[in-house]
């Protein structure tokens, strides 16, 4: 055989293994670099893929929706003395209280939707609840507000600055109804204030508080079990992890 002859046999063989190989990827197996394995049979092997990299989860339920960023500040700070994290476990800040209460003001609550809103408003017994015109929102907008002015102008910054015995001094005055306004009662923001922290520390994770179910885990409450049969029948107690309603959703 000629050397010609020789130089189309390496020829035709070439052109066989090239429509060979391009024959595999045209028949379904254009993925990912499976193509690229394929076109190189017999000579280097490609890198091996590098592993994906773990992304850090983000939490989306923490995001202001009613709350500038210095009232969310104060706000945080103020829970966090209503409701300071000790020994026992976290406090106010560490569960997203703040949060909890800035998506509150941003929904019905915050507009006082559910409440009987009409005139004549008369001051009434501390049983009663609150008697006015403003709704939730007002109220803690010019609480703040009030709050921060009584700050610069007893100790010369603001709330969120100040030293944690400071803004236990600041709050009290508050709760005792020392600073006189004329618009709301101290005393009434205090207790809206208190008592949306205690609900921000227990409500289910799904409202923005109560972070990784900390508060339900200082009281070992069980949350929002689906069912108790499996132990009703127990005499002694069973301590069991919490369970937000959103563990429930795919179940």
């Amino acid at each position: 055989m000629s050397p010609q002859d020789d130089t189309k046999g390496n020829e035709n063989v070439s052109r066989r293994n090239f429509l060979k190989k391009s024959g595999y990827a045209l028949g379904g197996l254009l993925v990912g670099g499976v193509v690229g394995s394929l076109l190189t049979v017999g000579q280097r092997q490609a890198a091996p893929s590098p592993a994906p990299q773990t992304q850090s989860t983000t939490d989306y339920n923490q995001a202001l929706m009613y709350f500038r960023p210095d009232q969310f500040r104060m706000v945080e700070a103020a829970t966090e003395r209503i409701f300071p994290a000790d020994e026992n476990g976290p406090g106010a800040k560490d569960l997203g209280v703040a949060y909890f209460i800035d998506h509150q003001l941003a929904g019905d609550w915050g507009f006082n939707a559910r409440d009987y809103m009409r005139s004549p408003f008369f001051k009434g017994e501390t049983v009663q609840g609150y008697q006015g015109r403003l709704n939730r929102r007002e109220i803690f907008d010019i609480a703040l507000q009030e709050m921060q002015n009584y700050s610069q102008r007893k100790y010369q910054k603001n709330f969120a600055d100040l030293t944690e015995e400071q803004q236990d001094e600041v709050l009290r005055a508050f709760e005792k109804d020392e600073i006189k306004l004329t618009t709301i009662s101290p005393s009434g923001f205090f207790r809206i204030l208190r008592n949306a922290t205690i609900e921000g520390v227990y409500a289910d994770p799904l409202y923005g508080g109560n972070k990784n179910m900390g508060g339900w885990k200082l009281k070992n409450y069980p949350g929002n079990q689906m069912a108790y049969t499996n132990i009703i029948e127990k005499d002694e107690f069973v301590k069991m992890p919490p369970k937000s309603l959103k563990d429930h959703l795919h179940t």
